[in-house]
């Protein structure tokens, strides 16, 4: 009984130190650098009383610089897609997991209204360092997900380690009643319309695009760009 209360004991504190190193830690000079942009974090954080404040949006050269914190979207509210489109931007992380203890992934999204109030929604598709993927929703504080969480795909980049860089392009595209998530050239997630737009889903598909960045990362987002289908 004894060596089962040790093990069991071991687990917990096993278990405490990996959740103590998941939680959102807030950057130093947080805030929104790039003039005309705006953002904010997901509800979760929210409640556990993160702020807008504690990641960080700035410029290198012409390029986007993020660093979290709480997970976060950022947008530029004159940045909006209607009809048929494709959204994507290239995303490098200089030092894989350099923020966190696991994955976390990073990406673009559309569909986005409401945004900067509790009600927002939009839809992202984002790529992990490991080689998966993440299609995933905003309605207020529900989500709805499109695929399994972190799902593999050959076409998604590797870092060779931590603390490598690894680089992705990430699209997003409206194709008639299809929404597909592309990664660096291949569609990896092909939705029907209907299972993105709906109760407690987005409200459309036109709307404001951006970048959304998981909690305790950093990389930098070259070319966020729209082009018509």
């Amino acid at each position: 009984m004894r060596y089962y209360n040790v093990v069991f004991a071991g687990l917990l504190v096993a278990s405490s130190v990996a959740a103590a190193q998941d939680q959102s830690h807030a950057v130093t000079d947080g805030g929104i650098k790039v003039a005309g942009w705006q953002g904010k974090i997901d509800p979760g954080e929210a409640k556990r009383g993160g702020t807008l404040e504690g990641a960080k949006l700035d410029k290198v050269g012409n390029d986007l610089h993020v660093t979290t914190g709480p997970a976060v979207a950022y947008w530029n509210p004159k940045d909006v897609a209607k009809g048929n489109y494709t959204v994507k931007a290239t995303f490098t992380e200089d030092k894989y997991m350099g923020l966190n203890n696991h994955p976390h992934p990073y990406g673009v999204f559309i569909g986005g209204n409401d945004m900067g109030t509790d009600k927002q929604s939009y839809l992202y598709c984002s790529a992990y360092g490991d080689g998966r993927f993440i299609v995933r929703g905003f309605n207020g504080e529900q989500t709805f997900q499109l695929n399994a969480r972190g799902e593999p795909n050959a076409a998604i980049h590797k870092a060779a380690g931590v603390g490598q860089p690894v680089t992705q392009e990430i699209a997003l595209a409206v194709k008639g009643d299809k929404v597909e998530c592309a990664i660096n050239g291949t569609v990896v997630g092909s939705y029907d319309k209907s299972a993105v737009v709906g109760a407690g889903k987005l409200s459309s598909t036109d709307g404001v695009y951006g970048i959304r960045f998981s909690h305790n990362t950093e990389g930098v987002v070259k070319g966020l760009t729209l082009t018509k289908n």
